[in-house]
């Protein structure tokens, strides 16, 4: 981060853009920890409602009033308190939400996000003037009806002024929202909606404002195209379709997986890099989300609930019964009108494929320097940056995303894997939203670049490093590097600090290697050594038949070696150092020169 960057309080200033960012998310917030809560309210209605439903159960759907009126509203009212202030803010922020809701005729989820944070903000407040003063032993009493006190007069400010004035602005709101679909002007919300998820706004516009309106407009109609505003798959399937056939390099040859966990995966963020590389995409995706509603509006489509993730399988899910055509229609226009507009910009790109090329725009990411110390790289690509913090110290990494669910949940589980495979079990990987991450020791957070800012302000003592996209990052390959060469490193001061006897030196000299599980030797060749290892290996060869050994001897590169301890691989020190950070389980022999004597002495100790 630059100097001007930062104000004189030596704490870093926010742009605007992390303050919309910052906001938006705030909104979704108290939405996405429910989503499931809301998509069970959804299934009830869609399955046994009476009538209409699937299978029609008047018992069962005696269920969907009151989730509606009091589970989901207080469930939100709770999560914004705890947003605020913890375990304290949420449970005042429920109780001041029970008043708006008492004070209501209409589901009263707007009066959540308004009572829930500011009964967490009130209780935060009151703690900071009040707690340090109390006596010991009189905590408890302190606690519990400073909270209970709160909680009621919030419930009468709700019930008195908050829930009427709600009702009146969601009926104003309700009757702009009937109003812009009476004269067909719904889908040119589009024009923002579609831009605003590629800046990282998605789940702000999504969960934060037509979420809730959706469903106090499904309450009352049975469904709600604003579901399906945002969550459309079909913009985002004819970009990654278009770069398939017409793209360049590996952002055509990676498309078709992206294509899939898009579609059907429902993480929309997969596709963002592809538009950000090129901003012209833009105005695809634009025209297939106008295209897109604008179906369905013409159709009548619309979602009993929300569907999250955006795939098409939740979609389909929420579907009321009936309304099938009409919701596959307007994703599949949307997906034709973004697939030709996209394949008309890529065909028409005159740009060498060094420009365009989807492994460029990645390379730029792995280009950063100063990794293994943390140190902020100053570019306008991705960064690393930690205040004096190197990779031995990480005990944790977290990936965070604007929602800490889709995205970040891939990411999480691919490096997982990762470090599993390099035997990293020892360093756990976790997801979250970027609004729950603390700073804390031991930290590498893992974060989109757009949500970089944001990260480092709440963590600004961890790691910290930025990617492109989640889901096909090369940077997953060098922070594994970066931890084993870490790890080993911290290995190798051990090991050299022993003192040496006589009793141990012949181990010493193999450097422990158990030579009774050694069922092959493995020499690496490349380029500079290429020769030496064929020789290597053709001389040990020939001395293991001679000694009626059947060890077996061959010469492979560094990236066909077998991760197993009955494998001996033997190369130069620097090939060794190199192997180590790769491979966990393998034995390695490390030697200035191929031909050395010591491995006559090999012969001797493999079976």
């Amino acid at each position: 981060m630059s100097q001007d960057a930062t104000a004189s309080s030596g704490k870093p200033k926010t742009s605007l853009k992390a303050k919309v960012q910052k906001f938006g998310t705030f909104l979704s917030g108290m939405i996405m920890p429910n989503i499931a809560a809301i998509i069970a309210w959804g299934l009830i209605t869609a399955i046994f409602l009476t009538p209409g439903g699937w299978f029609p159960n008047a018992t069962i759907n005696k269920l969907s009033g009151p989730a509606l009126t009091y589970l989901l509203p207080l469930l939100i009212g709770y999560t914004g308190g705890k947003m605020v202030d913890d375990e304290r803010g949420a449970v005042v922020g429920a109780i001041a939400t029970i008043g708006s809701i008492v004070g209501s005729n209409v589901p009263m989820f707007l009066g959540a996000m308004i009572m829930g944070p500011l009964g967490g903000w009130c209780m935060k407040k009151f703690d900071d003037l009040f707690q340090d003063k109390i006596k010991s032993g009189f905590e408890m009493i302190y606690n519990n009806f400073s909270a209970g006190i709160m909680g009621m007069l919030l419930a009468i400010l709700a019930q008195a002024v908050v829930g009427p004035f709600v009702v009146a602005g969601s009926k104003f709101m309700a009757s702009g929202v009937d109003w812009i679909i009476s004269v067909h002007a719904l889908p040119l919300a589009n024009l923002f909606i579609e831009p605003a998820k590629i800046l990282f706004l998605n789940n702000a516009v999504g969960n934060g404002i037509l979420v809730p309106l959706g469903i106090q407009q499904a309450s009352s109609a049975g469904k709600s195209v604003l579901f399906l505003l945002e969550s459309n798959p079909g913009p985002g399937i004819g970009v990654l379709l278009a770069f398939c056939l017409f793209g360049k390099g590996s952002a055509k040859s990676s498309a078709p997986g992206a294509a899939i966990i898009q579609f059907f995966g429902g993480i929309h963020e997969i596709y963002f890099p592809y538009i950000m590389m090129k901003p012209s995409l833009f105005l695809a995706v634009m025209a297939g989300g106008v295209t897109g509603t604008f179906t369905f509006q013409l159709l009548g489509a619309g979602l009993k609930a929300a569907a999250s993730p955006g795939s098409i399988i939740s979609i389909l899910l929420m579907t009321p019964k009936g309304a099938y055509l009409a919701v596959l229609s307007g994703v599949l226009t949307a997906a034709i009108v973004s697939f030709l507009v996209a394949a008309f910009i890529l065909k028409r790109d005159k740009s060498t494929s060094e420009d365009d090329d989807f492994a460029s725009k990645q390379a730029q990411v792995s280009a950063m320097k100063s990794e293994s110390k943390g140190n902020a790289a100053n570019t306008n690509d991705t960064q690393v940056s930690g205040q004096g913090m190197d990779y031995s110290d990480v005990k944790k990494v977290i990936f965070a995303c604007d929602a800490g669910m889709g995205s970040s949940a891939m990411g999480a589980s691919l490096l997982r894997d990762k470090f599993k495979k390099a035997g990293l079990q020892d360093i756990s990987v976790t997801n979250m939203a970027v609004r729950n991450l603390k700073d804390e020791n031991g930290l590498l957070v893992v974060t989109q670049e757009e949500l970089q800012e944001r990260a480092q302000q709440k963590a600004p003592s961890a790691l910290s490093v930025a990617v492109q996209n989640f889901m096909n990052s090369p940077r997953y390959d060098e922070i594994v590097a970066n931890l084993k060469v870490a790890q080993q490193g911290t290995t190798d001061e051990k090991e050299n600090s022993r003192p040496t006897t006589n009793s141990q030196s012949g181990k010493q000299e193999f450097g422990g290697i158990d030579f009774s599980q050694v069922k092959e030797i493995d020499f690496i060749h490349h380029d500079e050594h290429t020769g030496s290892a064929t020789m290597a290996t053709s001389m040990l060869k020939t001395q293991l038949e001679k000694a009626g050994k059947k060890t077996t001897v061959k010469r492979v590169s560094i990236d066909d070696v077998v991760d197993d301890k009955d494998r001996l691989v033997i190369s130069t020190p620097e090939t060794i150092k190199n192997l180590k950070t790769r491979y966990t389980n393998v034995q390695s022999l490390s030697v200035a020169d191929l031909r050395d004597q010591k491995l006559s002495d090999i012969v001797e100790r493999v079976q």
